[in-house]
Protein backbone atom coordinates (compact mmCIF):
# COMPACT_ATOMS: atom_id res chain seq x y z
CA UNK A 1 0.00 0.00 0.00
CA UNK A 2 1.06 4.10 -0.41
CA UNK A 3 0.57 6.08 2.71
CA UNK A 4 -0.66 9.25 1.59
CA UNK A 5 -0.47 11.85 4.68
CA UNK A 6 -2.20 14.71 3.92
CA UNK A 7 -0.88 17.42 5.99
CA UNK A 8 -2.80 20.76 5.51
CA UNK A 9 -4.96 23.04 7.65
CA UNK A 10 -4.63 25.78 10.42
CA UNK A 11 -5.39 24.10 13.28
CA UNK A 12 -6.71 27.09 14.40
CA UNK A 13 -8.54 25.79 17.80
CA UNK A 14 -5.25 25.21 19.46
CA UNK A 15 -3.93 29.08 18.82
CA UNK A 16 -2.06 30.22 20.36
CA UNK A 17 1.17 27.44 19.75
CA UNK A 18 -1.27 26.58 16.16
CA UNK A 19 -0.95 29.05 13.70
CA UNK A 20 -1.40 28.99 9.93
CA UNK A 21 2.05 29.62 9.02
CA UNK A 22 3.62 26.89 12.00
CA UNK A 23 -0.12 24.51 11.82
CA UNK A 24 -0.55 21.85 14.92
CA UNK A 25 0.87 19.00 12.96
CA UNK A 26 4.65 20.45 12.78
CA UNK A 27 4.44 21.00 16.60
CA UNK A 28 5.40 18.39 19.49
CA UNK A 29 2.49 18.26 21.05
CA UNK A 30 2.59 14.45 22.08
CA UNK A 31 6.11 14.15 22.65
CA UNK A 32 9.73 14.50 21.06
CA UNK A 33 8.34 14.25 17.80
CA UNK A 34 6.08 16.01 15.87
CA UNK A 35 2.88 15.12 14.99
CA UNK A 36 3.75 14.66 11.12
CA UNK A 37 6.97 12.64 12.23
CA UNK A 38 4.74 10.72 14.68
CA UNK A 39 2.22 10.07 11.68
CA UNK A 40 5.11 8.67 9.35
CA UNK A 41 6.77 7.00 12.18
CA UNK A 42 3.24 4.99 13.13
CA UNK A 43 2.89 3.85 9.33
CA UNK A 44 6.39 2.84 8.49
CA UNK A 45 6.16 -0.83 7.97
CA UNK A 46 2.98 0.12 5.42
CA UNK A 47 5.88 1.92 3.13
CA UNK A 48 7.46 5.03 1.74
CA UNK A 49 4.79 7.67 2.09
CA UNK A 50 3.54 10.49 0.11
CA UNK A 51 3.03 13.74 1.43
CA UNK A 52 0.45 16.51 0.52
CA UNK A 53 1.08 20.22 1.82
CA UNK A 54 0.53 23.64 0.61
CA UNK A 55 3.03 25.74 -0.97
CA UNK A 56 3.68 27.84 2.12
CA UNK A 57 4.88 24.96 4.57
CA UNK A 58 7.31 23.21 2.31
CA UNK A 59 10.23 23.45 3.70
CA UNK A 60 8.88 22.76 7.00
CA UNK A 61 7.74 19.45 6.08
CA UNK A 62 10.90 18.92 3.94
CA UNK A 63 12.75 19.74 7.13
CA UNK A 64 10.90 17.47 9.71
CA UNK A 65 11.31 14.79 7.35
CA UNK A 66 15.03 15.02 6.58
CA UNK A 67 15.62 15.75 10.18
CA UNK A 68 13.78 12.45 11.39
CA UNK A 69 15.88 10.65 8.93
CA UNK A 70 12.04 9.79 7.38
CA UNK A 71 12.33 8.46 4.03
CA UNK A 72 9.16 9.51 1.46
CA UNK A 73 7.82 9.40 -2.21
CA UNK A 74 7.53 13.24 -2.67
CA UNK A 75 5.86 15.93 -1.20
CA UNK A 76 2.96 17.18 -3.46
CA UNK A 77 2.57 21.06 -3.44
CA UNK A 78 -1.57 22.03 -3.49
CA UNK A 79 -1.07 25.76 -5.12
CA UNK A 80 -4.47 26.61 -2.98
CA UNK A 81 -6.53 24.66 -0.10
CA UNK A 82 -9.73 23.23 -1.81
CA UNK A 83 -10.42 20.68 0.54
CA UNK A 84 -9.69 16.88 0.63
CA UNK A 85 -11.64 15.53 -2.29
CA UNK A 86 -9.37 17.58 -5.26
CA UNK A 87 -6.11 16.84 -2.54
CA UNK A 88 -6.46 12.86 -2.54
CA UNK A 89 -7.10 13.25 -6.41
CA UNK A 90 -3.34 14.92 -6.55
CA UNK A 91 -2.36 11.94 -4.38
CA UNK A 92 -4.52 9.09 -6.70
CA UNK A 93 -2.99 10.60 -9.73
CA UNK A 94 0.17 10.70 -9.20
CA UNK A 95 0.44 7.23 -7.38
CA UNK A 96 -1.17 5.29 -11.05
CA UNK A 97 1.93 6.90 -12.37
CA UNK A 98 4.20 4.59 -10.42
CA UNK A 99 1.76 1.58 -10.11
CA UNK A 100 -1.80 1.67 -11.87
CA UNK A 101 -2.87 -0.82 -8.92
CA UNK A 102 -1.66 1.37 -6.20
CA UNK A 103 -3.75 1.12 -3.10
CA UNK A 104 -4.16 4.03 -1.35
CA UNK A 105 -3.56 4.77 3.00
CA UNK A 106 -4.87 8.11 3.11
CA UNK A 107 -4.75 9.70 6.98
CA UNK A 108 -4.00 13.37 8.35
CA UNK A 109 -0.82 14.57 10.14
CA UNK A 110 -2.33 15.68 12.88
CA UNK A 111 -4.05 12.64 14.56
CA UNK A 112 -3.08 10.81 17.20
CA UNK A 113 -3.05 7.12 17.72
CA UNK A 114 -2.43 5.58 20.94
CA UNK A 115 -2.30 2.47 20.06
CA UNK A 116 -0.49 1.82 16.84
CA UNK A 117 -0.07 -1.77 16.11
CA UNK A 118 -3.77 -2.18 16.15
CA UNK A 119 -3.97 0.57 13.48
CA UNK A 120 -1.79 -1.45 11.15
CA UNK A 121 -3.89 -4.73 11.45
CA UNK A 122 -6.94 -2.58 10.60
CA UNK A 123 -4.94 -1.40 7.92
CA UNK A 124 -4.53 -4.83 6.73
CA UNK A 125 -7.56 -5.68 7.30
CA UNK A 126 -8.90 -2.76 4.75
CA UNK A 127 -6.15 -3.32 1.95
CA UNK A 128 -7.84 -6.85 1.33
CA UNK A 129 -10.82 -5.08 0.89
CA UNK A 130 -9.25 -2.01 -1.54
CA UNK A 131 -8.48 -5.22 -3.37
CA UNK A 132 -11.66 -6.17 -3.55
CA UNK A 133 -12.92 -2.42 -5.23
CA UNK A 134 -14.30 -1.72 -1.51
CA UNK A 135 -13.76 2.53 -0.93
CA UNK A 136 -13.11 1.78 3.02
CA UNK A 137 -13.73 4.29 6.19
CA UNK A 138 -12.09 3.47 9.09
CA UNK A 139 -14.73 4.20 12.06
CA UNK A 140 -13.67 4.83 15.56
CA UNK A 141 -15.51 2.73 18.18
CA UNK A 142 -17.11 5.18 20.39
CA UNK A 143 -16.54 5.48 24.22
CA UNK A 144 -18.13 8.35 25.33
CA UNK A 145 -21.28 10.34 23.52
CA UNK A 146 -18.85 12.73 21.62
CA UNK A 147 -20.19 15.64 20.06
CA UNK A 148 -17.07 17.10 18.26
CA UNK A 149 -17.17 14.20 15.58
CA UNK A 150 -19.37 13.04 12.61
CA UNK A 151 -20.46 9.47 12.74
CA UNK A 152 -20.94 6.60 10.37
CA UNK A 153 -24.08 4.08 10.37
CA UNK A 154 -22.89 0.58 9.84
CA UNK A 155 -25.29 -1.11 7.39
CA UNK A 156 -25.18 -4.95 6.31
CA UNK A 157 -21.79 -6.88 7.23
CA UNK A 158 -19.98 -7.71 4.36
CA UNK A 159 -18.81 -11.21 3.32
CA UNK A 160 -14.78 -10.33 2.33
CA UNK A 161 -13.43 -9.57 5.81
CA UNK A 162 -14.99 -10.27 9.24
CA UNK A 163 -16.15 -7.30 10.86
CA UNK A 164 -16.63 -4.83 8.03
CA UNK A 165 -19.92 -3.23 7.30
CA UNK A 166 -21.51 -1.43 4.36
CA UNK A 167 -21.58 1.69 4.82
CA UNK A 168 -26.02 2.87 5.37
CA UNK A 169 -24.80 6.95 6.08
CA UNK A 170 -22.61 9.82 7.26
CA UNK A 171 -24.38 11.77 9.35
CA UNK A 172 -22.55 15.49 10.63
CA UNK A 173 -21.57 16.64 14.46
CA UNK A 174 -24.63 15.70 16.57
CA UNK A 175 -26.24 17.21 19.94
CA UNK A 176 -25.91 15.67 23.19
CA UNK A 177 -28.92 13.65 22.93
CA UNK A 178 -28.35 12.55 19.24
CA UNK A 179 -24.96 11.51 20.78
CA UNK A 180 -26.45 9.08 23.62
CA UNK A 181 -28.70 6.93 20.84
CA UNK A 182 -26.05 6.57 18.40
CA UNK A 183 -24.01 5.46 21.26
CA UNK A 184 -26.44 2.71 22.73
CA UNK A 185 -27.38 1.51 19.37
CA UNK A 186 -23.83 0.19 18.82
CA UNK A 187 -24.80 0.91 14.89
CA UNK A 188 -22.82 4.03 14.75
CA UNK A 189 -18.94 5.07 14.44
CA UNK A 190 -16.61 8.41 14.92
CA UNK A 191 -15.40 9.11 11.31
CA UNK A 192 -11.89 9.09 11.53
CA UNK A 193 -11.48 10.91 8.07
CA UNK A 194 -8.84 7.77 7.50
CA UNK A 195 -9.67 5.85 3.95
CA UNK A 196 -8.28 3.61 2.02
CA UNK A 197 -8.66 2.37 -1.64
CA UNK A 198 -7.25 1.70 -5.13
CA UNK A 199 -6.17 4.94 -6.41
CA UNK A 200 -7.93 4.02 -9.56
CA UNK A 201 -10.77 3.25 -8.09
CA UNK A 202 -11.52 6.44 -6.51
CA UNK A 203 -10.73 8.09 -9.74
CA UNK A 204 -13.81 6.46 -11.45
CA UNK A 205 -15.68 7.53 -8.56
CA UNK A 206 -14.62 10.66 -8.92
CA UNK A 207 -15.37 10.96 -13.08
CA UNK A 208 -18.64 9.59 -11.87
CA UNK A 209 -20.16 12.15 -9.27
CA UNK A 210 -17.95 14.93 -9.33
CA UNK A 211 -16.09 15.22 -13.21
CA UNK A 212 -15.37 18.33 -12.61
CA UNK A 213 -13.03 18.16 -9.75
CA UNK A 214 -11.16 15.33 -11.48
CA UNK A 215 -10.73 17.28 -15.10
CA UNK A 216 -8.86 20.15 -13.33
CA UNK A 217 -6.84 17.96 -11.08
CA UNK A 218 -5.85 15.95 -13.76
CA UNK A 219 -5.38 18.85 -16.37
CA UNK A 220 -3.32 20.56 -13.16
CA UNK A 221 -1.23 16.93 -12.54
CA UNK A 222 -0.25 17.05 -16.32
CA UNK A 223 2.24 20.04 -16.20
CA UNK A 224 3.93 19.61 -13.37
CA UNK A 225 7.07 20.54 -12.58
CA UNK A 226 9.62 18.39 -9.98
CA UNK A 227 11.52 20.57 -7.67
CA UNK A 228 14.29 18.66 -5.45
CA UNK A 229 11.26 16.67 -3.66
CA UNK A 230 8.28 18.72 -4.18
CA UNK A 231 5.92 17.80 -6.54
CA UNK A 232 4.45 21.30 -8.19
CA UNK A 233 0.75 21.02 -10.13
CA UNK A 234 -0.61 23.69 -12.06
CA UNK A 235 -1.31 26.52 -10.14
CA UNK A 236 -3.45 28.23 -12.78
CA UNK A 237 -4.96 25.00 -13.35
CA UNK A 238 -5.75 24.13 -9.99
CA UNK A 239 -6.90 27.73 -8.49
CA UNK A 240 -10.12 26.87 -10.50
CA UNK A 241 -10.92 23.77 -8.97
CA UNK A 242 -13.70 23.76 -6.97
CA UNK A 243 -13.60 22.36 -3.29
CA UNK A 244 -15.40 19.39 -1.42
CA UNK A 245 -14.49 17.18 0.64
CA UNK A 246 -14.05 13.45 0.00
CA UNK A 247 -17.18 12.50 2.27
CA UNK A 248 -19.16 14.95 0.08
CA UNK A 249 -17.88 13.98 -2.94
CA UNK A 250 -17.38 10.00 -3.19
CA UNK A 251 -17.66 8.39 0.12
CA UNK A 252 -21.25 9.75 0.66
CA UNK A 253 -22.47 9.01 -2.93
CA UNK A 254 -20.55 5.73 -3.90
CA UNK A 255 -22.46 2.52 -3.79
CA UNK A 256 -19.06 0.31 -2.64
CA UNK A 257 -18.04 2.81 0.68
CA UNK A 258 -17.62 0.33 3.78
CA UNK A 259 -16.65 0.98 7.26
CA UNK A 260 -14.36 -0.81 9.19
CA UNK A 261 -14.36 -0.44 12.98
CA UNK A 262 -11.22 0.16 14.51
CA UNK A 263 -10.47 0.57 18.64
CA UNK A 264 -6.59 1.75 18.65
CA UNK A 265 -6.77 5.09 20.65
CA UNK A 266 -7.54 7.73 18.05
CA UNK A 267 -8.31 11.10 18.53
CA UNK A 268 -7.98 14.13 16.06
CA UNK A 269 -6.56 16.27 18.31
CA UNK A 270 -9.08 19.26 17.37
CA UNK A 271 -8.96 21.19 20.65
CA UNK A 272 -7.12 21.58 23.75
CA UNK A 273 -9.29 20.03 25.78
CA UNK A 274 -9.47 16.68 23.12
CA UNK A 275 -4.94 17.15 23.80
CA UNK A 276 -6.18 17.42 27.43
CA UNK A 277 -7.74 13.78 27.56
CA UNK A 278 -4.81 12.03 25.77
CA UNK A 279 -1.42 13.58 27.40
CA UNK A 280 -0.26 12.36 30.94
CA UNK A 281 -1.57 13.95 34.12
CA UNK A 282 -0.56 13.95 37.51
CA UNK A 283 -2.76 12.73 40.73
CA UNK A 284 -4.76 16.05 40.64
CA UNK A 285 -5.97 15.27 36.61
CA UNK A 286 -3.37 18.16 35.31
CA UNK A 287 -1.11 17.65 32.33
CA UNK A 288 1.90 20.33 32.71
CA UNK A 289 4.44 20.94 30.14
CA UNK A 290 7.29 23.94 31.11
CA UNK A 291 7.69 25.71 33.50
CA UNK A 292 4.73 25.28 36.04
CA UNK A 293 3.96 25.41 39.45
CA UNK A 294 0.63 24.13 40.50
CA UNK A 295 -1.16 24.48 44.22
CA UNK A 296 -5.01 23.17 45.02
CA UNK A 297 -5.32 22.88 40.64
CA UNK A 298 -7.48 20.40 39.24
CA UNK A 299 -8.13 19.25 35.66
CA UNK A 300 -6.24 21.71 34.02
CA UNK A 301 -4.22 21.49 30.87
CA UNK A 302 -1.16 24.23 31.38
CA UNK A 303 1.16 24.30 28.86
CA UNK A 304 4.78 26.82 29.15
CA UNK A 305 6.96 27.68 26.49
CA UNK A 306 8.98 30.30 28.44
CA UNK A 307 7.93 31.79 31.87
CA UNK A 308 6.60 30.04 34.79
CA UNK A 309 2.91 29.96 35.24
CA UNK A 310 1.74 29.29 38.38
CA UNK A 311 -2.07 28.20 39.21
CA UNK A 312 -4.19 28.57 42.51
CA UNK A 313 -6.91 27.26 43.63
CA UNK A 314 -8.35 26.52 39.92
CA UNK A 315 -9.98 23.59 37.72
CA UNK A 316 -11.08 22.64 34.24
CA UNK A 317 -8.85 25.36 32.47
CA UNK A 318 -6.62 25.70 29.49
CA UNK A 319 -3.54 28.14 30.35
CA UNK A 320 -1.04 27.92 27.31
CA UNK A 321 1.71 30.97 27.23
CA UNK A 322 3.55 31.01 23.85
CA UNK A 323 6.40 33.56 23.06
CA UNK A 324 3.92 36.74 21.93
CA UNK A 325 0.64 35.60 23.87
CA UNK A 326 -0.89 33.76 26.64
CA UNK A 327 -4.14 32.18 26.27
CA UNK A 328 -6.88 31.30 29.49
CA UNK A 329 -9.96 29.25 28.71
CA UNK A 330 -12.19 26.89 30.14
CA UNK A 331 -12.72 23.51 29.33
CA UNK A 332 -16.25 23.47 28.32
CA UNK A 333 -15.27 26.64 26.02
CA UNK A 334 -12.33 25.68 23.97
CA UNK A 335 -14.16 25.55 20.95
CA UNK A 336 -14.54 29.16 20.83
CA UNK A 337 -10.59 29.19 20.65
CA UNK A 338 -11.10 29.84 16.64
CA UNK A 339 -13.56 32.99 17.74
CA UNK A 340 -9.93 34.68 18.99
CA UNK A 341 -8.25 33.90 15.66
CA UNK A 342 -11.07 34.97 13.73
CA UNK A 343 -10.58 38.44 15.86
CA UNK A 344 -7.35 38.78 15.30
CA UNK A 345 -7.84 38.33 11.40
CA UNK A 346 -10.15 40.94 11.80
CA UNK A 347 -8.23 42.79 13.06
CA UNK A 348 -4.74 41.94 11.10
CA UNK A 349 -3.12 40.99 14.24
CA UNK A 350 0.44 38.78 12.98
CA UNK A 351 -0.78 36.79 16.27
CA UNK A 352 -3.37 35.07 13.62
CA UNK A 353 -0.55 33.72 11.70
CA UNK A 354 2.94 33.71 12.73
CA UNK A 355 5.03 33.18 16.42
CA UNK A 356 7.22 35.49 17.01
CA UNK A 357 10.15 32.92 15.87
CA UNK A 358 9.48 32.23 12.30
CA UNK A 359 11.04 29.43 10.30
CA UNK A 360 12.83 29.60 6.75
CA UNK A 361 14.59 27.46 4.64
CA UNK A 362 17.49 28.86 5.40
CA UNK A 363 16.91 28.82 9.00
CA UNK A 364 14.79 30.82 11.05
CA UNK A 365 14.26 34.67 13.19
CA UNK A 366 13.38 35.47 16.48
CA UNK A 367 11.73 39.29 16.69
CA UNK A 368 13.45 40.55 19.21
CA UNK A 369 11.49 43.98 19.74
CA UNK A 370 10.15 46.58 17.61
CA UNK A 371 8.81 49.99 17.91
CA UNK A 372 7.57 52.71 15.35
CA UNK A 373 11.04 52.82 13.00
CA UNK A 374 12.81 50.12 14.15
CA UNK A 375 12.94 46.20 14.93
CA UNK A 376 15.36 43.78 16.16
CA UNK A 377 15.60 39.98 14.88
CA UNK A 378 17.71 37.39 16.17
CA UNK A 379 18.59 35.47 12.68
CA UNK A 380 20.06 31.84 12.50
CA UNK A 381 21.04 30.86 9.44
CA UNK A 382 22.38 26.84 8.98
CA UNK A 383 25.40 25.66 7.83
CA UNK A 384 25.87 26.32 3.82
CA UNK A 385 22.55 28.11 3.70
CA UNK A 386 22.64 31.75 2.46
CA UNK A 387 19.27 34.05 1.98
CA UNK A 388 17.48 35.39 -0.86
CA UNK A 389 19.59 38.10 -2.88
CA UNK A 390 17.27 41.33 -2.07
CA UNK A 391 16.77 44.74 -1.64
CA UNK A 392 14.24 46.62 0.60
CA UNK A 393 13.02 50.37 -0.87
CA UNK A 394 11.54 50.98 2.52
CA UNK A 395 14.48 49.84 5.37
CA UNK A 396 17.69 50.11 6.15
CA UNK A 397 19.59 46.64 8.25
CA UNK A 398 22.40 46.97 10.35
CA UNK A 399 24.35 43.59 11.01
CA UNK A 400 26.06 42.13 13.81
CA UNK A 401 27.26 38.39 13.73
CA UNK A 402 27.54 37.25 17.80
CA UNK A 403 27.95 33.53 16.60
CA UNK A 404 29.73 32.18 13.41
CA UNK A 405 31.02 33.62 10.04
CA UNK A 406 28.75 35.44 7.41
CA UNK A 407 29.39 36.13 4.05
CA UNK A 408 28.05 39.27 2.83
CA UNK A 409 26.98 40.06 -0.64
CA UNK A 410 26.54 44.42 -0.42
CA UNK A 411 26.14 45.71 -4.02
CA UNK A 412 29.15 44.33 -5.92
CA UNK A 413 31.04 43.64 -2.75
CA UNK A 414 31.37 40.72 -1.09
CA UNK A 415 33.35 39.88 2.09
CA UNK A 416 33.33 38.22 5.25
CA UNK A 417 32.25 39.44 9.21
CA UNK A 418 33.29 37.24 12.17
CA UNK A 419 32.13 37.20 15.30
CA UNK A 420 32.03 40.44 17.12
CA UNK A 421 32.12 42.30 13.99
CA UNK A 422 29.02 44.22 12.36
CA UNK A 423 27.94 45.79 8.66
CA UNK A 424 25.42 48.51 7.55
CA UNK A 425 23.14 47.32 4.93
CA UNK A 426 21.40 50.97 3.50
CA UNK A 427 18.32 51.59 2.28
CA UNK A 428 17.87 50.12 -1.76
CA UNK A 429 20.97 48.44 -1.68
CA UNK A 430 20.88 44.78 -2.98
CA UNK A 431 22.39 42.28 -0.55
CA UNK A 432 22.50 38.79 0.73
CA UNK A 433 23.78 37.14 3.77
CA UNK A 434 25.33 33.42 3.78
CA UNK A 435 26.59 30.93 6.64
CA UNK A 436 29.50 29.81 4.66
CA UNK A 437 31.27 27.81 7.77
CA UNK A 438 30.56 24.53 9.69
CA UNK A 439 28.44 25.99 12.83
CA UNK A 440 24.88 27.94 12.77
CA UNK A 441 25.66 31.92 12.01
CA UNK A 442 24.02 34.00 14.47
CA UNK A 443 23.30 37.69 13.73
CA UNK A 444 21.58 39.96 15.58
CA UNK A 445 19.79 42.76 13.00
CA UNK A 446 18.42 45.73 13.69
CA UNK A 447 15.83 47.30 11.23
CA UNK A 448 15.17 50.84 10.75
CA UNK A 449 12.79 52.42 8.20
CA UNK A 450 9.13 54.12 7.31
CA UNK A 451 7.74 50.42 7.01
CA UNK A 452 9.25 47.24 8.53
CA UNK A 453 6.60 44.83 7.13
CA UNK A 454 7.68 41.64 5.73
CA UNK A 455 6.35 42.12 2.34
CA UNK A 456 9.33 44.83 1.37
CA UNK A 457 11.47 42.80 0.30
CA UNK A 458 12.67 42.23 -3.92
CA UNK A 459 14.13 39.02 -4.36
CA UNK A 460 16.97 39.19 -7.51
CA UNK A 461 18.08 35.08 -6.69
CA UNK A 462 16.78 32.37 -4.65
CA UNK A 463 17.86 29.15 -3.94
CA UNK A 464 14.81 28.06 -2.67
CA UNK A 465 12.92 28.86 -5.74
CA UNK A 466 10.65 31.80 -3.81
CA UNK A 467 9.28 34.65 -5.93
Amino acid sequence: MLPVIMAGGSGSRLWPLSRSHYPKQFLPLLGEQTMLQQTVERIAGCGNPLIICGEEHRFIVAEQLRSAQQSHQGIILEPEGKNTAPAIALAAIEATRQDPEAILLVLAADHSIQQPKAFIEAAKKGEALAKEGKLVTFGIIPDQPHTGYGYIRSGAEVTEVTGAFTVSEFVEKPNRETAERYLDSGEYYWNSGIFMFKAQRYLDELAEYRPDILERCQSSMANTCKDSDFIRPDADTFKECPEDSIDYAVMEKTREAVVLPIDCGWSDVGSWSALWEISEKDASGNSCKGDTLTVDTHNCYIHSDSKLIASVGVENLIIIESDDAIMVADQSKVQQVKDVVQSLKKDQRSEAEYHRKVYRPWGYYDSVDQGARFQVKRIVVKPGAQLSLQMHHHRAEHWIVVKGTAEVTKGEDTYLVTENESTYIPLGVKHRLKNPGAIPLEIIEVQSGSYLGEDDIQRFDDTYGRS
